[in-house]
């Protein structure tokens, strides 16, 4: 997939493209004179992620066209799900550059990110869950970051390449809102890489809907695997008397209608609970903090259908790659 660089013209042919910088769409775009002298091909460091993550077992991207729907908060309490069975490694990679929130949600936040000959060393919640985001690369958590999209790709590319996660048998990326530099920069230099699919967060109203639909059409551009929707915010709980009321009306049939409409996979809708705001901004997992809750039992169930997604998919790998052994 060629990348095309910002402000980039309608039918820009992309960076890689040997009409880089020569095509009647470069004259007059501010970007010409370098397109039409970089070295075109593929970008060498998607043979080196490729490289560096066969240690990687499971990939998993969370995405959502719509910011505030909780992806930050799924993608934490899914490694914390996947992380409560001790045997598995689980890492989470946080590329929203712009809003990093998983040192604080994981209760980590203030510590350093420590380089050595091997790349850069994750800072660990537990033994097994570790994490990587810029927010441990800032000198204040109210520091803001103000990049323009190639340094965004830069950064995006270092985590990827140079982050020194060992043997990890999940990996799961948090992305930011939308559908631009962040995630084409993902899904370019993991391209290689066998990622596993995607999970898409929405909300059961209608303006979030509408932007979740972007971001499948998004997936299906670019080839990305859909592994099912999660519907959060789905109803909310009384933590007191569990009594389940409906806060965002699915005016329009919400993550079960659009399962139906894009023929993906419902994982499941996930109940607001109060208390699980208050974990993230303690650093706590509400999987264990509130075991009983019915939003922790729908954690547990959604997370059991992502673990047996991406069983069945190596499992699918694994047969295919040992008949092309057979028949060579």
């Amino acid at each position: 997939m060629a990348t095309v660089p910002e402000n980039a013209p309608t039918h820009c042919p992309g960076t890689e493209s040997e009409d880089a910088g020569k095509a009647s769409a470069c004259q007059g775009c501010p970007n010409q004179k370098t397109c039409s002298v970089l070295p075109k091909g593929p970008d060498p460091a998607i043979a080196e992620i490729s490289a560096k993550f066969t240690t990687i077992k499971h990939k998993i991207i969370v995405l959502s066209g719509k910011g505030g729907v909780g992806k930050s908060t799924f993608t934490a309490h899914l490694a914390h799900g996947l992380a409560a069975d001790e045997e598995q490694q689980v890492a989470v990679l946080d590329v929203d550059i712009c809003g990093p929130s998983m040192p604080r949600i994981f209760g980590v936040e203030g510590e350093q990110v420590h380089n050595s000959g091997s790349g850069w060393s994750p800072v660990y919640v537990t033994d097994n869950l570790a994490v990587m985001s810029v927010g441990f690369l800032l000198s204040s958590p109210d520091d803001a970051v103000i990049w323009r999209g190639p340094k965004k790709n830069g950064l995006i590319k270092q985590f990827l390449r140079d982050v020194d996660w060992g043997e990890v048998d999940y990996l799961v990326i948090d992305t930011p809102p939308g559908t631009s530099d962040e995630h084409l920069s993902v899904v370019q230099y993991l391209s290689e890489a066998n990622v596993d699919g995607a999970v898409i967060i929405t909300t059961p109203q209608e303006i979030s809907l509408l932007d979740v639909r972007k971001e499948i059409s998004f997936c299906r551009k670019v080839g990305l695997p859909l592994i099912g929707i999660v519907e959060n915010m789905s109803g909310f709980v009384c933590p007191k008397c569990k009594t389940e009321s409906q806060i965002f009306p699915p005016t329009t049939g919400g993550g079960e209608k659009l399962s139906q409409d894009t023929n993906i996979p419902l994982l499941g809708k996930l109940p607001l609970d109060p208390r699980i705001g208050k974990c993230c901004d303690e650093g706590k997992s509400y999987l264990t903090e509130v075991p009983d809750s019915p939003a922790t039992k729908v954690f547990v169930q959604i997370i059991s259908k992502i673990k047996e997604h991406c069983a069945k998919l190596r499992s699918q790998q694994e047969s295919d790659t040992g008949e092309r052994m057979d028949t060579a």
